[in-house]
Order: C-alpha cells, then structure tokens, then sequence
C-alpha cells in the first residue's frame, strides 16, 4: 500500500478496518485516497456485482502505479541530466586558463546547466555558424539577455527568433565550383532562342570570373513586354552558373518594412524579403530575382521601398548590408541580381542607374515558330500525354496560330493555343480508344482542324491591298507598350474654310503637337515644295484641313508619326500619291530634323509582314536596324534614313526637281 502513495497513519487505521468492515467497504476507501477520477468512481458505484465492484478498483489502483512510474522515470531523467550539467561546470571551471581563453574565442556562448534543450541546442548552432568578429559581441549580449528572460515574456519568443536566424543565415557558406563556358552557352542556347545580348554579358562575366576569382557580380535590369522570358532567363543563367535561385516579387511593395525589416521592439518583427532569401539559399552568393521593380510602389505613408532597394543594388554599400531586424552588417557583395521591368518610365533615376539595362524586346514571327517546335510543342505533347500517340503538327499551321490567333510580343497564348489544340486531340483520342476505332485516330493538326478547334481567327494583320494609292493617304509605323508593331495609316482631306485644322481618331497631345508642327512646317516650306506661286503667297488660306488617324476607338500617342503627317499633308496639296508599298516614321522638329524614334525592330518587322518594300528612318536609327532587325528582313526591304524632312520628301514624292529650280537654298537646321 506504501506505493499507492497512502500515509503510515491511515494506514494503521486502514488495517485495524480490515478485520471489522466488509470488503467492498475497503475498495471504497481505496477510490477515495488514490487519484481516481470522478467517473471512475461512479462506474464502480453503478456495480452490482460484488465481482465487478472488486475488478474496478483493482483497475484504479494499477492505474495509479503505472502514472506514478512514469512520473518517477521522468524525474530519473531530469536527475540524470542535471547531474551531468553540473559535472561539465565543474570540468569547465577547472579547466586551464589556456583553454579557457581558446573556447572563449572559437565560441559564441558556453552551455550553461541552467539552459534548457531548445536553448541549448540554439547555442550550439550559434557555435558552429563561424560568425564574424562584429557579431558575436552582439549574439553574446543576447544569449545573456535571453537566458534573465522568463519563456512567456514577449520579448523571450523575438530573441530567439533573432538568435535562429543569425544562426541560420550564411555568413561564409559559398556554392564552390568551376564553371564551364562552353557548357553554360550550351544551357543558354538550349533554354531560350535568340536573346543574344544577355547571353553575351552572362558568358562575359563568367569568363572573367575564371581569370580573377574575387569579381564582384553585375546588377542586370531586363527590360521588356510581358511573355518575352525574362523570369525564366534568370533561373537559367541561375542553373549555368550552378547557383542557387531565389525570386523576390516586388510587385505594389509599398512598406520599406518589406525590403529592410521590421525593428524588433514590434511584437511580430520580421526580417527583410532580402535576409529571408539568403537565409533559404543557405549561400552567400546566390542568383536573387527582383522581379517587376518597375511596380514598385514609390513615396508611400509607410516609407519608400524604391530609396531602400538604392542600398541593395549598390556594389559600393551592399556588402554591409543592413536589416532592421537582423541589426547587424550582412555581406550582399556575392549576390549576383537579376531585376526585371516592363518599363523603365516608372523606375526612379537613382535606382535605374544603379543596374545595368538589358533590352529584351518581342519575338519576331520566325522566332516565335522556333520556340513553338523546340519548346511550346513538346511541352504540351508530354503535358497531356499524347508523346506516344506521334501527334505532329506543321510550321505553317503554327504560323498560321502566331499570326491569327496571337497578338502579342511574347509567347504566353500562343502557348494557350497550343494547349488547347492538344486536349481536343487529347478527348478525341480517348473518345476512339473507347469505341475501338483507335486506328482511325488523325495524327496530323491541319488549317482545318484549327478553325474547328480555335474558331475563327480573330485577328486580321495589316496587308497592303491591291487599291491604288490615294493622295493624302500615307503609311505610317506604330509601336505599342505590348512590343508589337503595327502599320499606322494616316489620312488628311482638304474643304473649303477659313484655315482650319480637324484631328480625329483618339489622338493623345504629343500627337497632335505632331500634326501642328507638320502643318507649320509645310505652310514655312510651301514655295519651295512647289505649292504656291509666290513665296509671299499664304498657303490654306481659304482652306480646312482633316487629319484622321483610323481604328478611333483606340488611343493613339507619341512623337513617331511626325513624318508621316508632313508627307500625308504634301501628298494631298500637290495631288501626287504615296506607293502603297513605303511606309515611314520619324519624329520631327519646327525646323525639320527627323529626330530617332524607339521600336524600330518591331515597326520593321511588322512593315514586313503587311508587305511593304521600303521604310523612311531617322538618320540615328540606323544601328537599330543592324543591330536588330534579322538578316532576313533587311535583305528583302529597301531602308532610306533621313536627317532633315527634305530626305524624305525626295525619296517618297520625288521633289527633287521641283525644289531646286523654284527656290534653291532649303530651310533646314545646322544646329
């Protein structure tokens, strides 16, 4: 009865009970004094069998020597290590002074008898973290501050996650390994089509890494529409280099909080998005994606992420890197970031001279084939498991998709398209196999089963038609925020009136500064383009001018078709027409020049596509053209780059003649 737990008092009275009351009296008394719960008793209460009454009790009282044996085994363990702390206190205090000093200075924080499993463990991973010199002062400080610190403190739970995370984070841990050359182009080219300027720069800061080992890497900003791969490019350049990949969304961020961290005097403090990633990489010198620093959000009432990012992307501060949280210098010197943007209007001056611009602009058609037969097409084949079934389809009807389905710089529908095109061919190979007429399964997508897949194409390209040109219609070359091109026809017409202008079709301000400029110009050169008698004579005096630029329901804007209204307005006074086949664009000045324009690759392509033969170019984009414009499309058309507005109107209306003998000398700038 003495493991029961019951005192030597009752149990004198207990046994001198024994010979006098009943049995089932003694199991009652045995319920009482031993820690039985409530329906224990009840249930032995309810029994009516002497038998029964007796097996319960039996049952409660072996109940409480088993908990009783577990509660004696756990504090054997307690004793055990207890004892086992103390013996190591006593081996650490009498150690030599030598040895002290040595573990002083490899240690961040000696295990203490008094720390418990969670915190002993902490200590340890502080140990083996190999902080640098400035930080162990201040993980010492804390490790102090969170062994006086009560467990249910608030501020006990933001030490220790402190403390983990300085454990936890790579303060010298690389990812070690030459890199081939030759085998990183090959990933390159193998991953992505084309994008031959940041292959180029990748290929050239891994080369100089092999000759000086301690290159600090570029900070790159690929710029470009949506669907062009500019995400998926830097997880490859991540897999070439053999680094670890880590993408930061910088999309609406509008705390500074999310970029440096929350200061630890808040209750649920966090670190940065930057420390967190270098805390899941696990290396000092991964591959961070900023994606769409562009959608950053600037100036807000929570502070400026965009001025906080000014640190990060800074070679000259980054390696002392500060986080509110972490409050200790980090090392981001390694890091090799790789941001991208759609735009650069919305990126501040400060932040976008800090990385290095990368151009990436829309696929052309013959690429965009390319990467549907080298990667869209097999994707989707083993997505939807129709690889054994020898599903093939043509470069014609994936043209045929580009071209009428899609309208877009990158590839995202034409990759929607394709999909959809294999899981009909995906329902109708099991809609045969389950009414055993596999055999008659077609293993070829045509233009036929397109239309019936797809439906109508909704998409019309500009083609030059079969009309004959019109005087006062001429061609023009757009560009829109999507990286497509398209031909921008321009039509001006002439009534009587009082020298009025009319613009129409949805013409944003620069536009129409452009018409204003066109109408001065010509108006300033009337005489010598042969459209007045006199030089005195005035030009539209007693005439109205409409210039419409089609599709109104879309807005239009920007500087480019400044030419292209000069030459619309010339065409209809003079009554020469413009051939169907020239289209130009070019930004012009009050006094002539044809200023450069952006886009050309796009609005050159396009031009191609609709069938024209000839283009008019500022005179400075003709390295975009080299530069840009495939090999292909240069040969077949005929460029003519123009300085001043006197280029084009020769090489268009052919006023060469005309303009020398009525008035030699033209006003053109020098400046």
């Amino acid at each position: 009865m003495h493991d029961v737990g019951i005192p030597n008092v009752v149990l004198s009275q207990l046994s001198a009970s024994i010979t006098n009351k009943p049995l089932a009296t003694l199991v009652s008394l045995v319920l009482c004094l031993t820690e039985s719960t409530f329906e224990d008793k009840l249930r032995a209460l309810e029994s009516t069998d002497l038998q029964h009454f007796l097996d319960e009790g039996i049952r409660v009282v072996r109940c409480h020597l088993q908990m009783q044996q577990n509660v004696e085994q756990t504090l054997d363990s307690h004793r055990r290590e207890f004892y086992l702390r103390h013996q190591f206190h006593r081996v650490d205090n009498t150690s030599t002074p030598s040895q002290a000093t040595d573990m002083s200075l490899s240690a961040v924080a000696t295990p203490s008898m008094d720390d418990d499993e969670e915190l002993a463990d902490l200590v340890n991973h502080l140990n083996e973290a190999n902080l640098p010199a400035y930080a162990q002062s201040v993980v010492r400080r804390d490790v102090k501050r969170l062994r006086k610190l009560t467990p249910s403190a608030p501020e006990s739970g933001i030490l220790r996650s402190y403390l983990e995370l300085v454990a936890a984070l790579p303060w010298h841990e690389k990812t070690e390994g030459a890199v081939n050359i030759n085998v990183a182009q090959k990933h390159l080219d193998a991953d992505h089509y084309g994008l031959g300027q940041v292959k180029r720069r990748i290929l050239e800061y891994l080369s100089v890494i092999k000759v000086k080992k301690d290159l600090s890497p570029p900070i790159l900003c690929l710029v470009g529409p949506p669907g062009v791969g500019k995400t998926t490019l830097a997880r490859s350049i991540a897999t070439a280099l053999n680094r670890k990949f880590y993408r930061i969304s910088l999309g609406s961020i509008r705390d500074e909080a999310d970029i440096r961290g929350h200061r630890r005097t808040y209750i649920a403090a966090m670190p940065g998005s930057l420390i967190n990633g270098m805390r899941k990489c696990g290396v000092k010198n991964p591959v961070i994606l900023l994606d769409e620093i562009d959608k950053v959000i600037q100036s807000s009432h929570q502070g400026d992420p965009g001025a906080a990012m000014l640190e990060v992307l800074d070679p000259n501060q980054n390696s002392s890197f500060m986080d509110h949280f972490l409050n200790i210098p980090f090392d981001l010197s390694q890091v090799l970031f790789i941001a991208t943007a759609n735009s650069m209007e919305t990126i501040s001056g400060p932040l976008l001279d800090r990385m290095e611009v990368v151009q990436i602009s829309g696929y052309t058609t013959d690429e965009k084939i390319n990467i549907a037969r080298t990667h869209l097409w097999p994707k989707q084949l083993e997505t939807h498991g129709l690889a054994q079934t020898g599903l093939t389809i043509s470069d014609d009807v994936l043209l045929y998709v580009a071209e009428r389905y899609t309208q877009e710089s990158g590839v995202r529908n034409l990759d929607r398209n394709i999909a959809s095109l294999c899981r009909y061919k995906c329902k109708e190979y099991v809609d045969l196999t389950e009414s055993g007429r596999k055999q008659k399964f077609k293993e070829t997508i045509d233009l036929d089963d397109v239309h019936i897949i797809l439906g109508l194409p909704p998409i019309m390209f500009d083609v030059v038609d079969s009309e004959e040109p019109v005087p006062g219609v001429v061609s023009g070359l757009a560009y829109s925020q999507g990286g497509i091109g398209g031909i921008l026809p321009i039509e001006t017409n002439q009534m009587p009136g009082r020298g009025r202008l009319t613009l129409t079709g949805s013409l944003g301000d620069i536009l129409k500064e452009s018409a204003y400029i066109a109408i001065s110009w010509v108006k300033a050169n009337a005489y010598a383009l042969g459209l007045t008698a006199s030089q005195k004579e005035e030009l539209l005096k007693d005439v109205d001018l409409h210039i419409h630029v089609p599709s109104g329901a879309v807005p239009k804007d920007g500087p480019s078709a400044g030419i292209t209204m000069v030459m619309s307005i010339i065409s209809l006074l003079s009554d020469k027409s413009v051939p169907k086949t020239i289209a130009m664009t070019g930004e012009i000045t009050l006094r002539g020049q044809v200023r450069a324009i952006g886009g050309v690759k796009e609005k050159v392509i396009s031009a191609h596509r609709a069938g024209i033969e000839c283009v008019l170019l500022p005179w400075a984009n003709q390295r975009d053209v080299l530069q840009e414009v495939p090999e292909n499309v240069r040969k077949s058309m005929k460029f003519v780059y123009c300085k001043s507005l006197w280029d084009g109107v020769d090489a268009v209306l052919n006023f060469n003649s005309i303009g020398s003998s009525k008035c030699p000398v033209r006003y053109t700038s020098h400046l």
